[in-house]
């Protein structure tokens, strides 16, 4: 049976809880154990699938297709444990289930309510894979005092009583704000948290305290005695200058050993933090930099292409290089002419995106990287654009297009090069779509096999010929162009495994030109840099712009 910690936030939200969640899971496996992380969110959309880019960030996809939170990708970061869809539960999946479950008479007649149906879904999804691992971490997303968050507070509650004496932890996140004009750190909003906690059932066993100013003893002993903890229990947590620094950080300010004295565990296993000390020599030892162009669609919101951020930061590191990406929006291009912004980077990334805006612009850079011999690489849509760029300035189909577009127009305007996916095979199954189905889900999603053309650079950078990779997409390249378009030079070097769906294309004559349809920044971990990821740096480390 796991052992149980469950995380909450308070005072404000975006404290880092996913962070601090990743990092106690980093620190309980250098420990020896197995770990699992969880979130709940509070939100009542069903998962963030069709949520605004804006609003939540990017949508983190899990080898069984689940489209969820971004902590689900910092989980997998720091610690290279592939997320499933049990991983990830929002109120609206809950509410969802109840209510089937309510239509379905599952309830035999009875009178639906928070307490006990909506609870008693939570806590069975808790308990999921309860016998897998030595412990399970539990985010619970919002902050205490959220009113949509009182039905998850409710049932980690009951869970905690329901299970035996010391199998459950509580660990709460708040905020030391300090006021320059008296010098101070305050504790009262800390307090005012805790009380809140506490009126709802929930007394936390460890503090952690953000702050951007190191906090006293006194103020330490002082959060212990108002908050009813150990001393030791309360962990300060500041400003990193690299989100990979908290394992060590939050070692050496005694979270995972607070967390195993809450336990009772003791003594407890000395740690192995090899992996994550080899991950800051890396980064703090890089021997040059490189600069990388993500010309995309979301730009003001860098939490919109997380994994991509982290995935170069790992190729980085696979090369000993510093990568400084910068965020150009696709849109500028479709103005301007691209070269005076382009002209000075080592390589051009142009990310995923649903919608027509900015697309041309993302084809304008995908023509700069091919004419100009920069590494460019293109993932999702970014790999759409490439195929269009070619096919309008190689092939001679100047009308080439993707019918999103034209769905998204309402009218006809070009040759389909990218087409709406109708169906697919997924296991033994084959998926059938139309476009007019619900947004959410609806996408062909998760892990799927590709074979890789023998001889192919993407071949050589994978070491095989059979990759699986994760997808989210709606929209396929259209094979039918294939022929049309390897005579020019664009070679179709990865495919599905009936050979129906292209799944990545390179340029043959040029030093580094790759589009993949799927996600490759999905599974890239700093100890493990994704090999597209770490040879795409590699590639533009070798510009002879290096500085």
């Amino acid at each position: 049976m796991a052992r149980y910690v469950f995380i909450t936030g308070g005072v404000v939200s975006s404290l880092g809880k996913g962070l601090a969640s990743a990092a106690l899971g980093a620190l309980l496996q250098a420990r020896g154990y197995s770990v699992r992380l969880r979130k709940l969110d509070p939100y009542l959309n069903v998962d963030p699938g069709t949520m605004s880019p804006f609003e939540h960030g990017e949508v983190f996809v899990t080898d069984d297709g689940a489209e969820t939170d971004l902590d689900l990708g910092h989980y997998e970061r720091f610690t290279g444990v592939h997320a499933r869809r049990t991983d990830s539960i929002s109120a609206g999946r809950i509410y969802s289930n109840v209510l089937e479950k309510e239509r379905r008479g599952d309830y035999l007649g009875k009178t639906i309510q928070v307490i006990p149906h909506v609870t008693n879904e939570i806590k069975d999804f808790i308990a999921i894979g309860d016998d897998e691992v030595d412990f399970m971490l539990c985010e619970i997303g919002g902050t205490v005092g959220d009113i949509e968050g009182l039905p998850f507070f409710e049932a980690i509650r009951q869970f905690a009583q329901e299970r035996p004496r010391g199998q459950c932890v509580f660990m709460h996140l708040t905020l030391l704000p300090y006021l320059r004009a008296s010098g101070e750190l305050k504790t009262k909003p800390t307090q005012h948290s805790v009380k809140e906690l506490r009126s709802i059932g929930l007394q936390p066993d460890v503090l952690v305290c953000r702050s951007e100013h190191p906090i006293p003893e006194k103020e330490r002993a002082k959060i212990a005695l108002f908050c009813n903890v150990r001393p030791e229990a309360v962990i300060p947590a500041y400003d990193l200058s690299s989100i990979y620094e908290a394992p060590l950080a939050y070692h050496r300010a005694g979270l995972d050993q607070a967390v195993l004295d809450a336990f009772g565990i003791a003594p407890a296993p000395k740690p192995n933090l090899s992996r994550w000390e080899d991950v800051m020599d890396r980064l703090t030892n890089a021997e040059g930099e490189v600069r990388i162009a993500i010309v995309g669609k979301y730009t003001q919101l860098e939490d919109a292409y997380k994994s991509i951020a982290e995935a170069l930061t790992h190729g980085g590191m696979a090369n000993r290089v510093k990568v400084k990406a910068e965020w150009i929006d696709a849109e500028i291009f479709e103005r301007e002419d691209p070269t005076p912004y382009l002209e000075d980077f080592h390589g051009i990334l142009v990310p995923g995106g649903f919608g027509e805006r900015g697309t041309e612009g993302k084809i304008r850079a995908a023509q700069f990287a091919r004419e100009k011999k920069i590494p460019y690489l293109g993932i999702c849509l970014g790999m759409q654009m490439a195929v269009i760029e070619a096919a309008r300035n190689a092939a001679g189909l100047t009308r080439a297009g993707s019918e999103e577009f034209d769905h998204e127009a309402g009218a006809k305007r070009f040759e389909p090069v990218v087409y709406h996916l109708k169906e697919w095979v997924q296991g033994n199954q084959t998926v059938e779509r139309r476009v007019d189905d619900d947004k959410g889900g609806t996408m062909r999603l998760g892990a799927y096999t590709a074979h890789l053309k023998e001889g192919s650079k993407v071949a050589q950078i994978y070491g095989t010929t059979v990759i699986e990779e994760r997808h989210r997409h709606r929209y396929e390249v259209d094979v039918k162009y294939r022929d049309q378009l390897e005579k020019c030079g664009l070679i179709f070097s990865g495919m599905s495994p009936d050979g129906k769906l292209p799944e990545i294309v390179e340029w043959k004559d040029h030093p580094w030109f790759i589009g993949v349809q799927f996600h490759p920044e999905l599974k890239s971990k700093p100890f493990e840099p994704h090999p597209l990821f770490a040879d795409f740096i590699r590639a533009a480390k070798e510009v002879d712009r290096l500085v």
